[in-house]
């Protein structure tokens, strides 16, 4: 999200896909599920589950305009918060049950809160390769080529 100039913000690397600005307000609002599931309903399945009214709410979070610096601060802040939720969350309530829109494939909670981190990550991959795609180098590339420059100029 830092490294992207804002001015690439609005990059769609393929048709049907994400700006990048979309992704990371995506990427923000997944911990919404988590919450709505787990910290308010406390369901114990998700059979009724109105997904369309959460696909509704976070499709208008996603295309609400925002600058680099408040997407960072979201992504900031948020992230920190929900970080604070679950590092409160007792191992009894992180082992319970809850199954799936059939009623089927139970997964424990601490299963579906961790897939925020997965889903992230998928998001990350790709916003790592858009970096790429609008001329930026990553960060870690950075600081290894750096290192070998430093390594090289000491070898001279």
């Amino acid at each position: 999200a830092e490294d992207i100039p804002e001015d690439k913000y609005d990059f769609v690397a393929a048709p049907g896909c994400r700006s990048v600005r979309a992704m990371l307000a995506h990427i923000v609002q997944v911990p919404l599920l988590q919450y709505d599931v787990h910290r308010d309903r406390k369901a114990n399945t998700l059979q009724g589950y109105d997904w369309m009214a959460f696909m509704t709410r976070a499709a208008a979070f996603e295309a609400a305009p925002r600058t680099k610096a408040e997407l960072i601060a979201l992504l900031r802040d948020e992230g920190e918060q929900y970080a604070r939720w679950v590092g409160g969350l007792s191992a009894e309530f992180l082992n319970e049950t809850y199954t799936d829109s059939m009623g089927q494939n139970p997964k424990t909670r601490f299963e579906s809160l961790m897939s925020v981190k997965e889903h992230e990550m998928h998001h990350r991959a790709q916003l790592m390769l858009i970096l790429r795609l609008v001329g930026g180098v990553p960060h870690l590339t950075r600081e290894r080529q750096a290192r070998a420059a430093s390594a090289a100029a000491a070898k001279n």
